[in-house]
């Protein structure tokens, strides 16, 4: 059973965005991404809370801008999905999920190293040049089930 309810549009704008935040980072890198994209509707906590399907996680706006730079700023994004990254947002709306990004909220591309927290979020991992972070304990129950 997936974790969220998804359409096949649904598939190819997570696509999409995979690619568009990972592709320098192979197929791994953008099932990370992917991680997040799924916790983040998966999610009833924080930032998140009223945040329930694909789309409304990749349109997303915090701070008078989207939560995911490439939606205003990316090439890749406004592309056609390919079928490989088809596969791999399939993948993560099934189920996939892996450490560092497993229960991650958010990531970032640092210009140094990763810091040990996320606006007060704990640091859980990095994948190349991704540094991935998940909720403070007992702050967001909903990421983990």
């Amino acid at each position: 059973m997936p974790r969220v309810k998804y359409r096949e549009s649904d598939v190819d704008l997570m696509a999409r965005m995979m690619r568009a935040e990972a592709e320098g980072e192979g197929n791994q890198g953008m099932l990370y991404v992917g991680n997040v994209i799924v916790n983040r509707a998966a999610a009833d906590c924080l930032d998140f809370k009223d945040i329930r399907t694909i789309h409304d996680v990749i349109y997303q706006v915090q701070g008078n801008n989207f939560s995911f730079e490439a939606v205003q700023k990316g090439n890749l994004f406004y592309q056609r999905a390919r079928s490989s990254e088809k596969r791999l947002a399939r993948r993560n709306l099934e189920n996939w999920r892996q450490h560092p990004a497993k229960y991650s909220l958010w990531y970032f591309n640092p210009f140094g190293p990763c810091p040990p927290n996320w606006y007060s979020q704990p640091f859980t991992g990095q994948f190349k040049n991704h540094c991935f972070y998940e909720p403070k304990p007992g702050t967001c129950a909903s990421v983990y089930s």
